[in-house]
């Protein structure tokens, strides 16, 4: 891109010269940013740090599924798990209740108000039903008094009403209260606004719900991070340690839970058994008396030992298939999840499977408190569970056919032996018969009581899950919201791109000419020999004989550049100059009778002529008192008599509708339009009007011409071959660009010759190449508070 298509120095003066409004914006933006900072309530910063504890006997609990791939990535799924159950919804609830957080308390200040935690200076006692309570908003305004009464009042601006400590206050949303005072702290706030709110709970808990994070470390650490921001500090750290506190609670009445269960099965179990072991008890004792026995061993001691080991395998192995059955029969039966007791088979991966089992089935428990089924980690929970109860059912099965298969052979082998044992006499084998049942049921009665007592020890030795690395603690005194750096950065940054996207976006939408830079890019080979000031409502709009004022100084500009275009370019009438423009209103006239008296200034004869005939502006700017007598001059027959009377009387002369004035001292003929004619291209037409202009050419030496517009009428076509130059006017900030292209297409046609533009109505903050410097004599001085 060459300098041709892109001026970085001009793009940058258009924000350079418009470094006020971006002063003036910044400013704005700063002092928005330190009313924000000064009026935000500041966040601080709590962290706290726990550690999940694996279980001992957890380890190994799922290696029967480790082959099938069942659990790949255990370890971050049992970390999200317990990320859940930390921010479960009935934790935070717990602990708002706990540290009754659904009611504030603000001191009412001139900026902001100050929260109170947790020295309340008085307590709010509810008397309506919690429900009512969870499910309403109210907050009301009080004023301590004394130790006796306060002032209370619904609004702010209400009339306050004085009431004694104690009293029941009645209100609609949440039925009646009772405020007393908290006498240690109540002298703090004497005399000072207080505005208490009550919240629900539900809403309150969601809140902190939501502003509590939770991380690992790592993937694969188990030390979680807890973090909470907070506009006070102990709030704040009490929240995370009531949390903490409330997730180890509920740990621990899980483990309960499922020691508990387990401990009942157990002491049903051996209820049923110790019923059965009273009876073979008293069958014994009743067969010894009837038979008169009292000790059979020395008769069969070879038979009775081998009897006794068959026996005490046998017995064993219905022990287990007992176990067996129960958990087989009990898992079959379970609609749902639930927690199955843990009576400890021999087969450590059954035992294993059924911890796992039990654990997951009380964390599941616990999520859907505060969530339901479809939940994604409920659901994740449900495939666990389905899987260890397809594992656990397919080893049962398999332990029970073994069971199955081995109480047969050694009821086999024990058949083999009691054959020889029933050659003894009846009342032996009888006897014997007894004690091997009498056996089998307090084996099982004995070894369900030592289950029961490992229960009881796991209820009594429940731990948390979670233990505390680091208790909640502020991270940093200094606030971490709002950030004052950022928001002043940021309040810098906006400062400076508003005024700069409203500059950018203007120029973008600009379609007017606003100078001779701008001009010249639409040209081409046109010339633009000068740029006219804005006038102000104070300055004359024609110019005086000695004048040093910026229009006068860019008028000689417009002269200088003129003697120069006349001198290369010759033509019939070479000292005529038609001035046009492309609509009414750009300055024509205003350019015309200042061309006027400026050559009029050098000495030279100049005659005006109002060529405009359908809308003449010249009678606005001279007036009669302008015009003056001569000796050669007749006096004028009609004030009148214009252009329009020459070309329509034959008989009338130049002289006859010529008026001499004396304007500003400066000595000029003018012909002013005349009266409006019905048909003025016809009349221009005519060769009247070029007879006007050879004459004029010969008694002056210089014609103004003040024309029609361009594009609204063909007045100035008609007659443009009688010009030797052309001023075309464009007005500034009002001429649009795309409107300067029907003069340049007639230039290129070769139906306006000598065309030349000139820029008028220029701003001076805004002039082209004269701008930078200035024109000297006259120059005005802006006020400092004038910026366009």
């Amino acid at each position: 891109m060459n300098n041709s298509d892109f001026d970085l120095k001009a793009l940058l003066n258009k924000y350079l010269k418009n470094w006020h409004w971006f002063a003036i914006a910044v400013v704005i933006a700063l002092v928005l940013a330190f009313l924000k900072l000064r009026y935000t309530t500041p966040k601080y910063q709590l962290n706290a740090k726990i550690q999940v504890v694996e279980e001992n006997n957890s380890v190994s609990e799922l290696s029967v599924l480790k082959d099938l791939n069942v659990f790949s990535g255990k370890g971050s799924t049992e970390m999200s798990d317990e990320i859940e159950l930390l921010k479960s919804r009935d934790n935070f609830i717990k602990v708002v209740q706990k540290l009754k957080l659904n009611v504030s308390y603000q001191l009412l200040g001139n900026l902001r108000n100050t929260g109170i935690y947790p020295n309340y200076p008085v307590a709010i006692n509810f008397l309506a039903e919690d429900s009512i309570q969870n499910k309403s908003e109210f907050s009301f305004y009080i004023k301590i008094l004394n130790e006796n009464e306060f002032t209370y009042a619904v609004e702010e601006d209400a009339a306050e009403k004085r009431i004694p400590f104690g009293s029941n206050i009645k209100t609609n949303v949440i039925g009646d209260i009772i405020i007393t005072p908290n006498i240690e702290y109540l002298n703090r706030f004497l005399n000072q606004n207080i505005l208490v709110t009550i919240r629900p709970v539900p809403f309150v808990a969601q809140i902190y719900r939501t502003n509590v994070e939770v991380s690992t470390v790592d993937e694969f650490s188990r030390i979680m991070n807890i973090s909470l921001q907070d506009a006070i500090p102990q709030r704040g750290i009490d929240v995370l340690n009531s949390l903490i506190q409330q997730n180890n609670e509920n740990e621990v009445k899980d483990k309960k839970t499922i020691a508990d269960r387990t401990s009942q099965f157990i002491n049903d179990r051996i209820a049923d058994i110790y019923s059965d072991l009273s009876s073979v008890e008293e069958t014994a004792e009743t067969f010894k008396e009837s038979r008169g026995i009292a000790d059979l061993a020395s008769q069969s001691s070879v038979n009775f030992q081998q009897s006794a080991a068959s026996e005490a395998e046998l017995q064993n192995a219905n022990i287990q298939l007992n176990i067996a059955s129960s958990m087989q029969n009990m898992l079959s039966e379970q609609e749902g999840y639930e927690i199955i007791p843990n009576a400890g088979l021999t087969d450590p991966s059954i035992d294993n499977i059924a911890t796992r089992y039990n654990e997951l089935v009380a964390r599941r428990n616990r999520l859907l408190e505060s969530s339901n089924e479809r939940n994604p980690v409920i659901v994740e929970l449900d495939q666990q569970l389905e899987s260890l109860k397809r594992g656990m059912q397919s080893s049962l099965n398999n332990v029970t056919n073994n069971l199955n298969l081995r109480v047969n052979s050694l009821s086999k082998q024990l058949s083999q032996i009691n054959s020889r044992i029933y050659a003894t006499p009846g009342a032996e084998r009888a006897l014997r018969n007894i004690s091997r049942e009498q056996q089998t049921t307090e084996g099982l009665y004995i070894y369900l009581l030592q289950k029961r007592e490992e229960a009881q020890i796991a209820f009594a030795s429940a731990s948390p899950k979670a233990r505390i690395v680091d208790n909640a603690y502020l991270a940093n005194p200094l606030p971490v919201e709002p950030k004052r750096m950022i928001t002043y950065l940021a309040a810098l940054i906006l400062g400076l791109i508003v005024p700069f996207s409203v500059i950018y976006v203007k120029d973008q939408l600009d379609n007017k000419v606003h100078n001779k830079l701008d001009l010249e890019h639409i040209a081409g080979d046109i010339p633009v020999i000068v740029e006219i000031p804005k006038l102000g409502k104070k300055d004359t709009r024609l110019v005086k004989k000695e004048d040093r004022s910026v229009l006068a100084e860019s008028l000689r500009i417009l002269r200088t550049n003129l003697n120069y275009i006349q001198k290369s370019h010759k033509s019939t009438f070479n000292n005529i100059i038609f001035i046009t423009s492309s609509v009414p209103g750009e300055g024509k006239t205003l350019l015309s009778s200042n061309l006027a008296a400026i050559y009029a200034n050098t000495g030279k004869k100049v005659l005006l002529i109002g060529a405009d005939i359908r809308n003449p502006k010249l009678y606005d700017f001279f007036t009669t008192d302008d015009m003056v007598k001569t000796d050669k001059m007749k006096p004028r027959r009609s004030t009148k008599d214009g252009l329009t009377e020459y070309l329509v009387n034959s008989k009338l002369t130049i002289h006859d509708i010529t008026n001499p004035a004396q304007v500003n001292e400066n000595s000029i003929d003018i012909i002013f339009s005349g009266k409006i004619p019905p048909n003025p291209s016809e009349l221009l037409m005519k060769d009247r009007m070029g007879d006007l202009f050879e004459r004029a050419s010969e008694l002056y030496d210089y014609v103004i011409v003040d024309t029609a517009p361009l594009m609204v009428v063909t007045d100035t076509l008609l007659i443009s071959e009688y010009a030797s130059q052309i001023l075309y006017v464009v007005k500034a900030n009002s001429t649009e660009k795309k409107v300067l292209d029907f003069p340049v297409k007639l230039k290129a046609e070769g139906k306006l010759k000598g065309l030349s533009f000139v820029v008028n109505n220029v701003k001076q903050n805004n002039l082209g190449y004269g701008g930078k410097y200035g024109y000297g004599y006259g120059k005005s001085t802006k006020k400092w508070w004038k910026f366009a």
